[in-house]
């Protein structure tokens, strides 16, 4: 699993991956975009911080409860 710090922020393509950046970024969590984005609005998903205009991240710790919430249910 990546080395996360233990505070700060994450922006999306860090949670969902991107296959084609070099190196590519593996997911911390396997969905598409726009399941993510379906996920926030549902409430399944962490809602996001906005950096600046056009700046949108999610606070790390939010993704690792998700994360530990995830594999505790599996």
């Amino acid at each position: 699993m990546h080395q996360l710090p233990q505070t700060g922020y994450i922006r999306l393509s860090t949670i969902i991956g991107n296959p084609n950046a070099q190196p590519p970024i593996p997911a911390l969590i396997p969905v598409s975009k726009s399941t993510w984005w379906q996920g926030v609005k549902d409430g399944r998903f962490p809602k996001p911080v906005k950096l600046g205009p056009r700046t949108t991240a999610w606070r790390i710790e939010d993704i690792r409860n998700l994360i530990t919430s995830m594999s505790e249910a599996a």
